[in-house]
């Protein structure tokens, strides 16, 4: 048994500096909790900053890269016209210079097809606005002539499916006379 007499062991007094540090722990606590968000939204921030200047570079070589092979598949074009320049006009005849340049023009738009390039010439198909630029009218013969391309004064131009130039076209309008 325990003597009676004995006093109790005492418990451990709490100092001032014991108080203040259990107390400052959630301030601390709270204070690296804010500073390691900002860290974080700082480099996150960081990283999406390069990121944007990254794609945009990215973007720009792409577009680059794309004009090259663009200009690389119209350079045998270019030195098929170049060599027309330079001829003697007194020792060729025309009908010659002519189907050369015809023979040019046919290789140019073959390499641009290849590139998803497309001559828009749309006589005697349906008028569309998103490709086609209506510049006069002429009257149907009928009403089923109604709304088609009569005449396309200059061809139009398509690049992957984006217009590049609308075809200026005269359209047949019925007027029911």
């Amino acid at each position: 048994m325990t003597d009676p007499n004995a006093t109790a062991p005492e418990a451990p007094l709490e100092s001032p500096l014991t108080d203040a540090s259990a107390s400052a722990d959630p301030v601390d606590d709270r204070q690296r909790e804010l500073d390691e968000a900002k860290d974080k939204y700082l480099r996150l921030a960081a990283e999406f900053e390069n990121f944007r200047r990254r794609a945009v570079k990215e973007r720009q070589e792409a577009g680059w890269r794309a004009q090259g092979d663009l200009v690389r598949g119209i350079l045998d074009a270019l030195d098929d016209l170049n060599r027309f320049a330079n001829v003697d006009p007194a020792t060729v005849d025309a009908k010659t210079v002519v189907e050369g340049v015809g023979l040019v023009e046919k290789k140019l738009f073959k390499s641009l097809a290849g590139h998803g390039f497309e001559v828009v010439d749309p006589t005697n198909h349906p008028f569309d606005p998103a490709l086609h630029e209506a510049v006069s009218t002429t009257p149907a013969a009928g009403p089923e002539e109604d709304g088609m391309v009569a005449m396309c004064f200059q061809a139009g131009y398509v690049i992957n499916g984006h217009v590049l130039r609308p075809a200026r076209v005269v359209v047949k309008q019925w007027t029911g006379a």
